[in-house]
């Protein structure tokens, strides 16, 4: 069956934010007098930030989380830029009457911020945050309840992501999945999730939803 609705990750798939996030992983440690290598840090990106703090400390996650986000909010616009194609594909998707919306594990008011600096906010008939569900990707839930409000059907949605928590709650949700080769994770990690498609460029999802 033909693609009627997309729903897309932020962070990594539509806007390059790595740089940023890099960035306020590094002020946090540095604040709290924590080492980590950069290979290391960039295998915290993706997971809910208060899931990853506590991992690291619990007694200190929420000062944590607080000193990350004082950081990326306050650095986010010198960082942030929308990946090549992103644009443009989105604005031919939204002209070919394909429903968009946004499913990110990130607060509201971060989401927002990414959205608007890069012009995509009036593309997309929902989004979805850390800040409206219970339950975060790899669970179903922000999935699921993206394709609720917008009535719809599983079999006609594709769920794109950069990372397996993208890929997982789509195929938990019943979706069609695709993961994008300009991830920081590599296409062989990707694969191993066995998404629907995997997209070499943005482009390619013009292709995807014409068939």
């Amino acid at each position: 069956m033909s693609i009627r609705t997309i729903l897309f990750d932020l962070d990594g798939t539509l806007i390059d934010t790595n740089e940023l996030i890099r960035a306020s992983f590094e002020h946090t440690f540095q604040q709290f007098d924590m080492q980590f290598t950069p290979e290391e840090i960039k295998h915290l990106n993706g997971p809910p930030l208060n899931e990853t703090f506590y991992e690291i400390n619990p007694g200190l996650s929420e000062q944590m989380v607080a000193a990350y986000r004082e950081y990326n909010m306050r650095e986010h616009d010198r960082y942030v830029e929308a990946f090549p194609d992103v644009y443009e594909t989105i604005k031919q998707l939204y002209e070919k009457d394909i429903t968009l919306g946004i499913v990110s594990t990130k607060i509201k008011k971060t989401v927002m911020m990414g959205l608007d600096l890069t012009k995509l906010t009036g593309f997309f008939s929902v989004i979805i945050t850390y800040d409206d569900v219970v339950n975060k990707k790899p669970d179903p839930e922000p999935v699921e309840k993206a394709m609720s409000l917008l009535d719809a059907d599983p079999e006609t949605t594709l769920m794109v992501g950069d990372n397996f928590h993208d890929i997982v709650s789509g195929q938990r949700a019943g979706t069609q999945t695709a993961a994008v080769s300009w991830s920081e994770k590599t296409e062989a990690f990707l694969k191993s999730y066995h998404p629907t498609y995997y997209l070499d460029t943005m482009r390619d999802l013009l292709t995807v939803a014409g068939e």
